[in-house]
């Protein structure tokens, strides 16, 4: 068996988790043994929202997802063009819809 197959990592995923949760707003927070990261998916005209997935790295792992992060955001502006900002765009506080109303 050659190093390669004996380094292969056999990783499952259930269909609940494959199907993803959408957020988009991450608060992260650390201390001196880890960083937590929690996902929140904040609706318009909604005064409160909760943590959809909350992950705990070590400041190492943290370090490592964040290279890997900007690896992978390197290689999707190659193909698909510069991400702009959220700071360059012009964005309505009310996500262009309605406000809502009780």
């Amino acid at each position: 068996m050659n190093e390669q197959q004996q380094n292969q990592l056999n990783i499952e995923i259930s269909e609940e988790v494959a199907e993803g949760t959408y957020a988009n707003l991450a608060i992260i927070t650390h201390s001196m043994a880890e960083f937590v990261i929690d996902f929140v998916n904040v609706m318009p005209g909604t005064p409160k929202s909760k943590v959809k997935s909350r992950i705990v790295f070590t400041p190492q792992h943290a370090k490592r997802f964040m290279k890997a992060l900007i690896d992978n955001i390197e290689k999707f502006e190659a193909s698909q063009g510069v991400i702009k900002d959220l700071d360059e765009m012009q964005v309505p506080v009310n996500f262009g819809g309605p406000t809502a109303q009780a």
